[in-house]
């Protein structure tokens, strides 16, 4: 163990004896200076750092095992040894002792005294190992800090290349910290990155902008900026004609501004939006737009006008067609945009039309989640109460019944036990009660 300079009027002059040691030791984890000579901490009391705060602030991935409690794993900030020679948090050992203990906690053995001793030593080197690492995070966060507010400076001044330079740079910037996200905001950045975005940007300037935007938090007013028409008209052309990293940033950054309360649906009635959406959700080479297409479909697809829209430029049969491409989380998108279609009469002959809406609906029954099975057998409902004899004959026949058979008799929602049971009722009434019964066996239409 290192050797310390004495304590004085209790505090520490800042210097550790024979710090080689202590490195090799793995105590200190090479937090040395790079010149091989320790990084004096402020011993001034009134300056002293807080303990407790560095080590919640801090996120290191690694920390000296010789400064976690045994008890809790985590760094100790009052380390006390016991007369075995273990050393434990002070509070954790107490409580250790509260609950009639009376051994060690690492080695089990009987104490033959209860007194605890602090560990100054220990405490120092722990105080000392993490304020230099604090240190060292806030002089990186000032860094960071001040690149920001410089680029945004430039930013305001810039023009042609230069804007999109320093866009990008910035874009950098905020992506790799965190800290540098909340200084753009606290420096008005957002109100200055929005008001670059207008009918006339290209969309080189325009693609560095939302990226950088849909990684910000935005309050009410920034985003009531952001709902301008010309601003998202200019994010659905870009979600359009841009990269594949744009158009997801662009169904991110649309996806955020519907949130908000004072959003009109009329922003997003637009063919073209819905037009792009579809694409990303089709497109079987890049598979990482289509679960931002898909949330912002389910988002938007609560507005009447939406759904119609939706409808008539043939989403339903594309829809239904992906479905077995999907994960669940993508699934319980796309089958809750089917069951808000079904709202609409177009919308549920659309479903009806549609050659694989009942294999592919009835396949999904019992196999994802409990919402994907809620969705998809209100689709199944839509369509059989729309054309009976059709659809649940069709239905019966791919193996529906059996599945609400297994609903019916699993540990669903009754609700969704009731809406089965409906369901299986109306496929019935096409059918012997001898016939039925046979198609309700569980066989092939299980798997």
């Amino acid at each position: 163990m290192p050797m310390f300079q004495p304590f004085k009027n209790g505090g520490f002059d800042g210097h550790i004896l024979d710090l080689h040691t202590a490195v090799i030791d793995g105590v200190l984890g090479g937090c040395g200076g790079g010149d091989g000579k320790f990084v004096v901490v402020v011993t001034d009391e009134k300056k002293k750092l807080d303990l407790m705060k560095m080590i919640s602030e801090l996120e290191l991935p690694e920390i000296p095992s010789v400064f976690i409690c045994p008890i809790s794993l985590e760094p100790m900030q009052d380390p006390v040894t016991l007369c075995t020679g273990q050393t434990y948090e002070r509070s954790n050992i107490l409580k250790w002792f509260n609950l009639g203990h009376c051994t060690c906690p690492t080695t089990m053995q009987e104490l033959w005294d209860d007194l605890v001793t602090p560990n100054k030593t220990l405490h120092q080197l722990i105080y000392t190992w993490f304020s230099q690492k604090y240190v060292l995070m806030k002089k990186r966060s000032e860094d960071v800090q001040g690149r920001a507010i410089e680029i945004l400076g430039t930013l305001r001044k810039a023009k042609g290349k230069a804007k999109v330079h320093a866009l990008s740079e910035l874009k950098q910037v905020v992506m790799a910290h965190t800290i540098a996200k909340k200084t753009v905001v606290d420096e008005g950045g957002v109100f200055v990155i929005s008001s670059l975005l207008s009918p006339f940007t290209s969309h080189a300037v325009g693609s560095e902008a939302i990226a950088i935007l849909v990684n910000l938090e935005l309050d009410s007013d920034s985003k009531a900026g952001l709902m301008q028409p010309a601003r998202v008209s200019l994010m659905v052309d870009m979600l359009n004609d841009g990269s594949i990293e744009t158009k997801i940033n662009c169904a991110r950054l649309i996806g955020r501004l519907v949130e908000e309360k004072g959003f009109r649906a009329e922003l997003v009635s637009s063919h073209s939006l819905l037009v792009g959406l579809m694409r990303l959700v089709k497109d079987r080479r890049r598979r990482n737009g289509v679960s931002p297409a898909l949330t912002l479909l389910k988002s938007v697809s609560v507005h009447k006008q939406v759904r119609n829209l939706l409808v008539r430029i043939g989403a339903v049969p594309q829809l239904i067609d992906v479905l077995p491409c999907l994960d669940p989380e993508c699934l319980e998108s796309a089958l809750f945009v089917l069951d808000s279609l079904c709202l609409e009469s177009e919308g549920r002959i659309a479903l009806k039309d549609s050659v694989n809406t009942i294999p592919h609906t009835v396949r999904l029954l019992m196999k994802v989640s409990e919402k994907c099975t809620n969705y998809a057998i209100s689709i199944l409902w839509s369509v059989c109460k729309l054309a009976s004899e059709e659809c649940s004959s069709l239905a019966v026949e791919v193996g529906l019944a059996a599945k609400l058979l297994l609903v019916i008799q699993s540990g669903c929602d009754p609700a969704l036990k009731q809406r089965s049971a409906e369901l299986l009722k109306l496929c019935s009434l096409h059918y012997s009660d001898s016939m039925f019964i046979s198609k309700c066996k569980l066989t092939r239409t299980i798997q």
